[in-house]
């Protein structure tokens, strides 16, 4: 096992930081997506999603789109007024092909969906799931108290499709919905449900996804949930497997009872998790954002039991520390402070660091 930043000095070519446009920057951004080198960005916190056509050179470099905004600019919720196609507040989870677009737009309970890659600032968008219209935005349509329903969404954090199926992490709903094809009607219904014996449901169970917050699939059908809540990872290792047992491995925690932050321990370890919020496969493994602890940590193989260690990490100098920067106060190219969302594009890695208001992006060796 790894344990400190010079053994970890062979996964990492290059460190660089990215804070967006000089004249309004990123501030929390919590979504970031790479694909065909163009690059996506939720800058969740002022309500607006970026789109550079191609990677940004440097550390301050305008966007070519923004969504959710008329201007670049500007921040408001809803574009300052009531929610339209065009409007976005508190967006998260970003996916892409290099042609789609999708769209965790958390805060108005929906997902919405551009059938092409916006090339014009504040453009609406083509498709909404989760309300019957774009000009509502109520938690499962009518409000909080109502139960769900297949059509339905409360706070949907994550997104992720393999360019036919679609998975949204419904984390209010403390499940996770799934669409055979991308929608391209809006208000579609969902054709299963993850984590509930039924759409309707809202009682759950430990063994189920507590709050969940990303899912992903890898290209050999693995799905993680990173299920935040109970800061654990709940893996299937064949995801078509997902609609009628529990998890088959659990990363984070020794058993679906567990559910402390770095399982009740005073520090992290190699074992723990704090607020995890995202998964991304990579290679043969899989690396886990490890928000509360503020670090990355890498499996170089997917895990085949509960409660394994991690091989290595990126953010801290060791296992046991998981303080905001490191130990000091002061931003560094390699530290980190509270990511949420990892995505990788050949060696390319890109991390949004919503606690330092900035993409981290690594060139992995």
């Amino acid at each position: 096992m790894n344990s400190t930043t010079e053994q970890l000095a062979p996964l990492v070519k290059n460190i660089r930081t990215f804070k967006g446009a000089e004249d309004s920057p990123l501030l929390a951004p919590r979504g970031v997506f790479l694909v065909d080198g163009r690059l996506f960005i939720a800058d969740t916190a002022q309500n607006r999603v970026f789109i550079w056509h191609r990677m940004p050179d440097s550390e301050f470099q305008a966007p070519d789109v923004v969504l959710g905004q008329s201007k670049k600019a500007l921040t408001g919720r809803n574009a300052g007024s009531k929610v339209t196609a065009a409007t976005l507040f508190y967006p998260s989870g970003l996916w892409s092909d290099g042609r789609r677009l999708i769209v965790a737009d958390a805060w108005n309970h929906r997902v919405l969906i551009w059938q092409n890659i916006p090339t014009e600032d504040g453009q609406e968008a083509d498709v909404v799931l989760g309300q019957p219209d774009f000009y509502h935005n109520d938690p499962n349509v009518e409000g909080i108290g109502h139960s769900p329903s297949a059509r339905s969404l409360n706070w949907p954090y994550g997104v992720f499709s393999d360019g036919e199926r679609l998975w949204i992490a419904d984390t209010g709903n403390r499940r996770v919905l799934y669409f055979e094809s991308i929608p391209t009607e809006s208000y579609a219904a969902a054709d299963q449900v993850i984590g509930k014996p039924g759409f309707e449901e809202r009682d759950y169970d430990h063994e189920d996804p507590i709050w969940p917050y990303s899912v992903k699939i890898s290209p050999e059908g693995v799905m993680a949930v990173t299920d935040t809540q109970y800061y654990r990872i709940l893996l299937w290792k064949d995801w078509t497997t997902a609609f009628q047992q529990k998890a088959d491995v659990i990363i984070g925690q020794a058993s679906f009872a567990g559910n402390g932050q770095n399982q009740f321990g005073w520090f992290p370890q190699a074992n723990t998790l704090n607020w995890c919020y995202d998964t991304c496969f990579y290679r043969k493994g899989l690396w886990v954002a490890d928000t509360g602890n503020s670090r990355a940590l890498w499996f170089d193989q997917i895990p085949e039991s509960h409660n394994r260690e991690a091989d290595n990490l990126l953010g801290q100098d060791n296992f046991q520390t998981g303080s905001e920067n490191k130990n000091t106060i002061w931003t560094t190219e390699g530290s980190l402070y509270w990511p949420f969302q990892i995505c990788i594009e050949n060696e390319t890695m890109v991390v949004a660091d919503t606690g330092n208001h900035r993409i981290v992006i690594n060139q992995l060796v």
